[in-house]
């Protein structure tokens, strides 16, 4: 049995399948609690304590595997980046626009730090959430939509295809489940759309990181300067 990290699907599945780990816990945690007490109490802290341990796992889970992200490359050409940033600017734009009800997957808890008193704490959570949502996140479901799904969907032996290689199933399929990962299923279809864009047009993931990081920064400052808790 080849050891976990020579498995190539594992390096761009595991930081992936952490993230989505929790999120069905917090779900569980919900779910139950109406039922016992103690649920209750946790259902209220528990996306303040589990985002950060979350984070923290899925930074150690890259650094474990960072030697095998060969399709990450920090040669950019400027017109790749240019394009890279105004692609995240508009799918941010759009974002904050497209929060209609019927756009909406069931409902999510506003992570909203200043439920605390402590100065510190609620400082704490914003600079963690910021650097999860703009730098984490974006590295972290990139390499699995942009360089393992999409690949994967046109050769299970997904390596031996170039990267931003364009075929309408791999195209559809990729923006459909990246915007059935979030609540705001419509934006995030838009947003799939726009990053796919993204790597066809530059043939790198670097790029639709860069566009995905931008998007989620400028969501996060927004967020922060109007009270918009429900988008994080």
């Amino acid at each position: 049995m080849k050891p976990l990290n020579n498995i190539p699907w594992t390096p761009r599945v595991i930081p992936f399948s952490i993230y989505i780990l929790f999120i069905a816990l917090q779900s569980l945690i919900s779910y139950l609690a109406p039922y016992l007490n103690f649920f209750t109490l946790l259902n209220e802290y528990a996306s303040y304590v589990f985002y950060p341990v979350k984070i923290i796992l899925i930074v150690f889970a890259i650094i474990y595997f960072r030697q095998k992200y060969n399709e990450l490359t920090f040669k950019i050409r400027f017109h790749d980046l240019l394009f890279s940033i105004s692609a995240g600017v508009v799918v941010f734009y759009l974002w904050i626009h497209m929060d209609w009800p019927f756009a909406t997957l069931g409902k999510t808890e506003p992570f909203n730090p200043y439920v605390f008193k402590n100065s510190n704490l609620v400082l704490l959570l914003i600079v963690v959430r910021l650097f999860g949502a703009s730098v984490v996140v974006p590295i972290m479901e990139e390499l699995f939509w942009r360089s393992f799904v999409i690949r994967y969907i046109i050769n299970t032996r997904f390596q031996t295809v170039s990267v931003g290689t364009f075929t309408w199933v791999s195209f559809l399929v990729t923006v459909l489940l990246f915007g059935a990962e979030h609540t705001l299923w419509l934006a995030g279809i838009m947003a799939g759309v726009l990053y796919n864009l993204v790597l066809y047009r530059t043939k790198s993931i670097t790029c639709c990181i860069i566009s995905h990081g931008v998007t989620n920064f400028l969501l996060g400052i927004y967020v922060i300067k109007t009270g918009s808790w429900h988008f994080w």
